[in-house]
């Protein structure tokens, strides 16, 4: 693509005809009235510019209903204004296809260029994600692993990430009936249901969670849908009346007390009645809370004034008042939930919040993001990118599983305190196990027993919101038992568990790697301590940057088998020739970062790493890089971009590597071309960069398949005459 094919390209799309530029104002009118407030002059400059970039991308292309394809963005953008979001945030949800489908016409350099670095990376963070198709249902545990894990790598770029494909998924879920092909419809309504509403759930974007289980539910339970559906209808006059007169009496009594508050009825969603129905084991008839009421006040102060006049006009039901004010939920939710008996002889559940309060149960993460800054709203993004880690590094380190991690996204939760009155937040039927893990992990490793409200409780106790929860430690305690998995609910729990038999197991592993030394001693007649000291073996321990200890601890908890070390150290049964020949290694798999095999990487030019050679994974627009450890291009960088990697022990690939000559005269050139091809050493590019009567710099790239092979070969060149210098280019 030529250097200004991107402004041609742009200037073949612009919008020269009325009507379409009519639409165009049209369309961002639109994306005002649902934003809520007016573009300046420079933000409504940019999104028509992406507009018209947008026609390119999508001319020529039709979605499965027959509707022209940029309707699609349009609406994901719609949804993205809806939510409050940025105009940044609004331009990339209006090219958030443009990279994928757009055949060329437009890149993400064009983006880049034409509307910032930010922008493009939350495009480009969407394309990733969308080429992911989510584990689901019973597929292979690695597989889940995998995938998983690539897109927690993209979402974790920018927050922003999971807003606009959340956006993205809402459309495509809305209009899923005209996808034909059945098995697919299911996959997708089954991946949103399992990892998208869950994920919207956990950042506390309710408005988003809600609608996608109900589309999800169609697909997925399509007659129970249509029953629940026809259920709700045929009461549904007389709910709406109830409620109207609700709403009416409770306005009323507010206006009595001169407080300002806006009341409405809410309606519980076809899903969650469905869930309930099938959790509780309930007929639909037996359900009491299908309809309820919300209350917005102005501050806080008033929430609490505005239940006891809720609780003076209707009769309180014992045991159903929350006050998640007091003890905010993990994504953030605040809000009084009190439930109360009618004059109907109905019970029915009232939320009381502030507006603040509201906005942010309704887009939840969303709410502190959009047009906000500060400490506190930077401390719930770090908080958020953390947990991302987290969840990686236990996947990746075999502590939790990818069913654990959706458990977590799902679950329920209570909160609990500890003595001092600090807020601890776990998943609903936890236990104290659970608790003294959530405190430290240390006070987990060593729990003797719990105290609940000053009671003392067995390991297996439910705690319940609003529990005070004191945990007796035994310091002397050699540490946590395998049964306590039993008792553990949290997913997180479980992992610190698992991890501390695994570092206790060390031992056992390292006498285990010591048998298998033994035997791969005997079969190659030679001592173990000689084993040790063969070069392939030293090269593998710098390539994986271990120590013989860890490697013995490999071979313990078959990490590296038998079979690999003799493969390694170039021993081969005659039978397995075959099957090693046509054994072959992607590209995507010759490194592993951060504990995970299989992702899809690229190799940095700046440096040119090769196998021997200390390794670091780097995220960038590009997706994930190899660089050496100590390039210059990644010591700067942030911790947050940076993960560590390791070459794969049966690396056999072929790397390019440039090296630079300092001869004393230009004459000395034939000779060393000469005595290389004698070394069958492979040459791909040869120039000269500097010459002078008495100073040449001559630059070679070799192909060599480690770190070892390139020294040779430049000690090699040192002991040619008149050779000054050899260096790494």
């Amino acid at each position: 693509m030529g250097k200004d094919e991107d402004k041609s390209l742009l200037t073949q799309g612009q919008i020269s005809n009325s009507d379409d530029t009519r639409n165009k104002e049209k369309f961002i009118n639109e994306l005002e009235k649902l934003l809520g407030s007016n573009f300046s002059a420079q933000e409504r400059e940019k999104i028509s510019r992406a507009f018209d970039m947008a026609k390119v991308a999508y001319d020529g292309l039709y979605r499965k209903s027959g509707e022209p394809f940029i309707t699609h963005p349009m609406e994901v953008a719609k949804i993205v204004a809806s939510l409050k979001l940025d105009a940044d945030s609004i331009i990339a949800a209006l090219l958030h296809d443009a990279i994928e489908d757009s055949e060329g016409r437009v890149t993400y350099e064009m983006i880049e260029k034409q509307f910032g670095k930010e922008i493009a990376l939350i495009v480009d963070g969407v394309t990733k994600v969308s080429r992911i198709n989510a584990p689901v249902g019973n597929v292979e545990q690695k597989k889940k692993l995998e995938t998983i894990q690539k897109m927690l790598f993209a979402m974790a770029e920018d927050v922003r990430v999971i807003f606009v494909k959340l956006a993205d998924r809402l459309h495509n879920m809305r209009t899923i009936e005209f996808v034909e092909d059945a098995e697919k419809k299911r996959y997708k309504a089954l991946e949103t249901l399992e990892v998208y509403a869950p994920i919207a759930h956990k950042l506390g974007i309710n408005i988003i969670k809600s609608e996608l289980e109900d589309l999800c539910f169609k697909v997925l339970h399509y007659d129970e849908y249509q029953k629940i559906k026809q259920l709700v209808a045929q009461k549904r006059t007389e709910r709406e009346e109830r409620l109207k007169t609700y709403v009416q009496q409770l306005t009323s009594a507010f206006q009595e007390h001169n407080i300002d508050a806006k009341v409405e009825g809410r309606y519980k969603h076809y899903y969650s009645i469905w869930k309930k129905m099938i959790q509780k084991g309930k007929d639909f008839n037996e359900l009491y809370d299908l309809i309820g009421l919300r209350a917005i006040v102005p501050d806080v102060t008033t929430c609490y004034t505005a239940v006891g006049i809720v609780h003076n006009l209707w009769v309180p039901l014992p045991g159903r008042f929350k006050d998640y004010i007091a003890a905010p939920k993990s994504n953030g939710y605040r809000s009084i939930h009190t439930t109360v008996i009618t004059q109907f002889g109905e019970p029915i559940e009232i939320q009381i919040r502030d507006k603040n309060m509201h906005e942010e149960a309704e887009y939840g993460l969303i709410a502190h993001w959009a047009y906000k800054s500060g400490e506190g709203v930077v401390d719930i993004k770090q908080k958020w990118l953390l947990r991302l880690t987290e969840w990686r590094k236990e996947l990746s380190q075999g502590y939790a599983s990818v069913d654990d991690l959706k458990k977590e996204l799902q679950m329920s939760e209570v909160f609990v305190l500890t003595p001092k009155g600090e807020i601890i937040h776990l998943p609903y039927g936890a236990t104290p196990i659970d608790f003294a893990y959530a405190v430290h992990t240390e006070v987990g490793h060593h729990y003797a027993g719990a105290k609940v409200n000053g009671k003392i409780v067995p390991i297996d106790y439910q705690l319940n919101n609003g529990d005070v929860v004191e945990i007796i430690v035994n310091k002397s305690s050699p540490g946590p038992s395998l049964d306590w998995l039993k008792y553990a609910k949290s997913p997180r729990t479980k992992a610190k568990i698992k991890r501390f038999f695994k570092e206790k197991e060390r031992e056992q592993l390292i006498e285990r790697g010591k048998d298998v030394l033994r035997r791969v001693a005997k079969r190659l007649n030679v001592a173990i301590e000689e084993l040790l000291e063969r070069p392939e073996i030293k090269k593998y321990l710098s390539a994986h940057q271990i120590d013989e200890e860890e490697f013995i601890t490999r071979l313990g908890d078959k990490t590296l088998t038998q079979d690999e070390l003799l493969t390694l150290l170039g021993y081969r049964e005659p039978q397995k020739k075959k099957e090693v020949k046509h054994k072959k290694k992607s590209p995507a798999s010759l490194v592993i970062v951060d504990g995970l095999d299989g992702l899809e990487t690229l190799f940095a030019k700046c440096c040119n790493p090769i196998p021997g050679d200390r390794i670091v994974g780097v995220t960038s627009k590009r997706g994930l890089v190899i660089h050496r450890s100590n390039c210059q291009n990644v010591l700067s960088l942030g911790s947050d971009r940076k993960f560590p990697a390791v070459w794969r022990s049966d690396v056999t690939a072929q790397f390019g590597v440039l090296m630079k000559l300092e001869l004393d005269k230009k004459e000395r050139v034939p000779e060393i071309l000469s005595k290389t091809m004698e070394k069958k050493i492979e040459i791909k590019n040869f120039k000269f960069e500097n010459i002078q009567d008495d100073f040449v710099i001559v630059s070679l790239s070799v192909t060599v398949s480690s770190l070892e092979e390139l020294e040779e070969i430049m000690t090699y060149f040192k002991s040619f005459p008149g050779v000054r210098k050899v260096v790494r280019g």
